[in-house]
């Protein structure tokens, strides 16, 4: 079952940027999605950028200064702008969120950084 929905990958080239959006499903409108991993072919999966309810933010260091996570809550929406992209950047990248003891995740958005 689909619990958050992802959007915004796709391939682009070295330098580039994209943003990627997470929404909560409807079965589970009242859960917030707080993080943001990534998940490359042969790669353990990553924490990539994390905000909390009280706006704060933290980011690996891998993405310092290129990435930035938000959230907008009147839409229950979180996103992630990606600038400078790398090749290293590839990745499967999803949302995701605990609560009470549950790991509520998305599908993924593919995202490629290539020539």
């Amino acid at each position: 079952q689909v619990q958050f929905v992802e959007s915004g990958g796709g391939l682009v080239q070295p330098g580039g940027s994209l943003r990627l959006s997470c929404a909560a499903s409807r079965s589970i409108s009242d859960v917030v999605p707080r993080d943001w991993y990534r998940q490359a072919p042969g790669k353990q999966r990553e924490l990539v950028a994390t905000v909390t309810s009280g706006g704060n933010t933290r980011y690996a260091d891998s993405v310092k200064g290129r990435f930035t996570i938000s959230r907008d809550n009147t839409k229950n929406t979180l996103y992630l702008q990606m600038n400078s992209l790398k090749p290293d950047d590839t990745a499967v990248y999803l949302c995701h969120t605990p609560r009470f003891g549950i790991d509520y995740w998305g599908q993924g958005t593919q995202v490629t950084v290539s020539t």
